[in-house]
């Protein structure tokens, strides 16, 4: 069955979210199928799910008339109410993260289902594992959704300017141009996740920024998303002075791999100290992430095993 209703009028990115993230979930939820041309949208699927698809895009648009803005949490609600009302249990997923412009975010492992949990009920969580295993890309996605359900009014990701094998002060260009090169990682998951437009957007107004760990030194951060990346590069110092600028109503997950510190031979890595001075203390939750959580390309997972098993041999010799 088919289903057309009448969209003139409205702002569509405000009604249907940014990347029609919020017709992505409602298609998810309901399986149905949607389609948009000029001033229509057309639903198609199961009669008794339409029914209730068109009952939740009506109030959808009441709602964006009322308040003037519209959000995934207040599609969430409207989909729950309804939902009840109607004799149906229809929600969104718990492991979803965000609904981005390439679809659900989702765990994709056990480990991951575990890190989701554990974000969901902490408001900072340490999270070590090895490459590939999505540790910055789900922090990542858990910034955007809070951002983007008014949860926080800011995000700030950062990371540790560490000389891997290459010296800054050759690197060519201005101190931004010499430094970028470690964000990019953190770039490209905002890619990934958010429209370009928009995501232009909230770079250039400050509302998302990306900087060197050293930058976060002496602020105060309320109502953010704060995320420090590739943390086994912290020195203790760094690692305190970054959980210290969490401000009320705020966020933080610290994620890296304590296989790859990239410190100088007598420097303590801030992660692998954090870790044990934080145990057991209540909203702070941790996650360990192996091999088997590894999402990337079949071959990484290989890589990383054949890696550990060539450090154990040397240490047994």
């Amino acid at each position: 069955m088919d289903k057309i209703i009448d969209i003139r009028g409205l702002d569509l990115v405000m009604l249907f979210g940014p990347a029609d993230s919020h017709l992505r979930m409602i298609e998810d939820i309901f399986e149905v199928k949607t389609f948009i041309r000029n001033d229509i949208i057309n639903i198609s699927g199961d009669k008794s799910k339409i029914a209730l698809v068109n009952e939740i895009i009506h109030e959808m648009k009441q709602t964006l008339g009322r308040k003037g803005s519209l959000n995934l949490k207040d599609v969430k609600h409207l989909i729950e109410i309804i939902s009840v009302d109607n004799g149906q249990n229809n929600q969104l997923p718990k492991e979803v993260i965000h609904y981005g412009s390439k679809g659900a975010i989702v765990a994709r492992s056990e480990g991951q289902h575990t890190y989701i949990d554990i974000v969901n009920s902490n408001d900072i969580v340490l999270c070590i594992g090895p490459a590939g295993t999505g540790k910055t890309y789900i922090a990542v996605a858990f910034a955007i959704a809070a951002l983007e359900n008014s949860e926080v009014d800011r995000i700030v990701l950062c990371r540790p300017a560490v000389e891997a094998g290459e010296s800054l002060g050759f690197l060519p260009g201005d101190l931004k141009e010499k430094v970028d090169p470690y964000l990019t990682p953190l770039y490209d998951a905002l890619g990934d996740i958010m429209p370009k437009q928009k995501l232009k957007k909230v770079l250039s107004d400050g509302t998302i920024e990306i900087i060197p760990l050293a930058y976060m030194r002496g602020r105060t951060l309320n109502n953010a998303f704060m995320i420090l990346d590739e943390a086994q590069n912290a020195t203790p110092m760094q690692m305190k002075m970054f959980l210290t600028r969490l401000g009320v109503n705020s966020k933080a997950i610290i994620t890296g791999d304590i296989t790859q510190i990239d410190l100088p031979m007598k420097m303590d890595s801030g992660l692998i100290q954090v870790v044990k001075i934080l145990k057991g203390i209540d909203g702070i939750g941790f996650v360990k992430l192996t091999e088997s959580d590894v999402v990337r390309h079949k071959l990484v997972k290989d890589i990383i095993l054949a890696y550990d098993k060539s450090i154990m041999a040397k240490s047994k010799n």
